[in-house]
């Protein structure tokens, strides 16, 4: 594989390459189907993992989510009629091309 020498500092970097640039990973080997696997996580242990990563959220204020909800409603409307717009001039100029 030929690469140039930017890549091949950046891929010893990252050691995928070694110092004489030969690589250094290995494929791994396919996972038997006899292997081990991991528990599954039971309901109740799920949702408490859950409400724990949720605690850690930086919710909104109630003023800032309306204020962004009126952004985001004006946005869409103002979107709404330019392609209304567009759809309607084009459709137009396309009845004026045929007509003729």
């Amino acid at each position: 594989m030929a690469m140039n020498r930017e890549t091949k500092r950046l891929m010893q970097r990252q050691g995928q390459l070694s110092e004489d640039g030969s690589p250094k990973a290995t494929r791994r080997p396919a996972p038997s189907p006899n292997a081990p696997r991991e528990p599954r996580t039971k309901p109740r242990q799920f949702a408490r993992e859950v409400n724990a990563e949720l605690r850690k959220v930086a919710w909104p204020t109630r003023r800032e989510t309306m204020n962004l909800s009126v952004i985001v409603l004006i946005f869409l409307v103002l979107m709404t009629a330019l392609i209304a717009g567009f759809d309607f001039g084009f459709s137009k100029a396309v009845l004026f091309i045929v007509d003729q």
